[in-house]
């Protein structure tokens, strides 16, 4: 998975590859020629997982935030003379 293009990974994949690397670097099975190039690829895996976090956030806030979403009270069933149209 170490391979693949950072860009076309899920988040899945990136967190299972961040442990990957947590695992090989906390049972020494990496030598220090490769720690700089393990932990160059998890700073772009952490930067991609934290992007997508935002990118979910921001969406399901958009979702909350319209207006056709929202369930009238039950006042504003009972009374459609409210003043307003949704």
């Amino acid at each position: 998975m170490t391979n693949k293009d950072i860009n076309q990974m899920t988040y899945r994949e990136a967190t299972q590859e961040l442990e990957e690397i947590l695992r090989a670097i906390e049972s020494d099975a990496v030598d220090v020629d490769e720690l700089t190039q393990k932990v160059q690829r998890s700073s772009l895996l952490i930067k991609l997982c934290k992007d997508k976090l935002r990118n979910a956030e921001n969406a399901i806030n958009q979702v909350f935030n319209e207006e056709n979403c929202e369930e009238p009270t039950r006042q504003e069933k009972n009374n459609p003379s409210s003043g307003k149209l949704f």
